[in-house]
């Protein structure tokens, strides 16, 4: 089989829908229709744009300086523009480099590609940031990609924009692309970073409403570039794949962005209480440690060497006698000692999750 199962989605399939107490979840708790102010009798539920729809990509477009809406391709999440960006840019035995921990369809999509794949090992003991000595050594003149997340799913770490920078000329001296997968951008409680696609046309960013606003379930996502080739190229892959874009979701996603400052305050609010609810219960353990995220809306903690447990049974044992959810490290190709754990539920569920790690821990 080419494509791969990704071990993250399969542990979702496996237990989410089973629990009660949801602290691995990677955005904020989920709206319904109820808190959006919108009446969905009023859709025409015809095709759409295949784009996306004008209006949507102007509110886009408005996030990035000096774009136009027709340098933004609207799509099915953030994972679609991913599919399409990468298969418009590399072919088979095609070198790129991606950073990681990650969202493993970022490394995985590449793969299954038939790309020559290296990774970007974001370390612990670095503070999960990327060592742009090492990146620079990676990239080749056949190096067709380079791909980087921040602020970073799962550890949560971010780069600055000096190092954005710093990599934006990488990309351009070597003369390929940067992806830059930028869903939590707006999730930093500090000045977000300008989007990367603002510095150069060899940057295409990457966007969606899942994270930021609590809306993974519209599956609307996005890319900005000025490259017209990477366009072009996008919009013939995502024909063959999506074709259009949902007409209820888009509506959705208009009003909220249309709307957005009142959606993110709720967002930042939110977060700000909830990472203090978690590094509380961090300063108070004895056999688990962190780096502490500096944006988003995720952890990714570890289990100490000297604790003996197995972590698999630790988290299955979560999930099926504590009703609670976090994600292995395996999931993400990392030592299964560490675990993502998401705070962007109500603030009861963190902490009667958190609770129940300890005990499952037996602290």
């Amino acid at each position: 089989m080419w494509f791969q199962r990704m071990a993250l989605e399969d542990w979702f399939d496996t237990y989410q829908y089973e629990i009660d107490y949801d602290i691995g979840e990677s955005a904020v708790k989920c709206l319904t229709l109820g808190d959006i102010d919108i009446d969905p009798k009023d859709i025409l539920l015809r095709y759409g744009h295949h784009k996306g729809r004008p209006d949507l990509r102007e509110a886009v477009a408005a996030q990035y300086q000096g774009f136009t809406p027709d340098e933004v391709i609207v799509t099915s999440g953030a994972s679609e523009a991913n599919f399409c960006v990468v298969s418009a840019l590399v072919k088979p035995g095609d070198h790129v480099v991606i950073e990681h921990p990650n969202y493993p369809s970022l490394y995985e999509v590449p793969r299954s590609l038939g790309c020559n794949v290296n990774l970007l090992t974001l370390k612990y003991e670095d503070q999960f940031k990327p060592n742009l000595d090492a990146l620079a050594r990676m990239v080749t003149p056949d190096t067709k990609l380079v791909s980087l997340t921040h602020p970073n799913n799962p550890t949560g770490s971010k780069i600055s924009e000096d190092d954005l920078k710093r990599v934006v000329d990488l990309v351009e001296s070597m003369d390929t692309f940067l992806l830059f997968d930028e869903t939590y951008r707006e999730m930093d409680l500090e000045d977000p970073m300008p989007p990367a696609a603002v510095y150069s046309p060899r940057v295409v960013s990457i966007s969606s409403m899942s994270k930021c606003y609590g809306l993974p379930g519209i599956r609307i996502g996005w890319l900005a570039t000025k490259d017209r080739h990477i366009l072009d190229n996008v919009l013939a892959i995502r024909e063959q794949v999506s074709i259009t874009n949902n007409a209820v979701s888009e509506e959705v996603a208009v009003h909220v962005l249309n709307n957005k400052d009142r959606f993110l305050a709720s967002s930042k609010k939110r977060i700000d209480q909830n990472r203090g609810i978690v590094s509380r219960w961090m300063n108070e353990q004895t056999h688990v440690e962190w780096v502490e995220p500096e944006a988003g809306v995720v952890c990714f903690p570890r289990i100490k060497a000297d604790v003996k447990i197995e972590p698999e049974q630790l988290y299955r044992r979560l999930a099926e006698e504590y009703m609670t959810f976090v994600l292995p490290g395996r999931c993400f190709e990392m030592d299964n000692h560490h675990f993502r754990i998401g705070f962007g539920a109500e603030p009861e569920e963190i902490e009667t999750g958190l609770a129940n790690v300890s005990e499952a821990l037996g602290v």
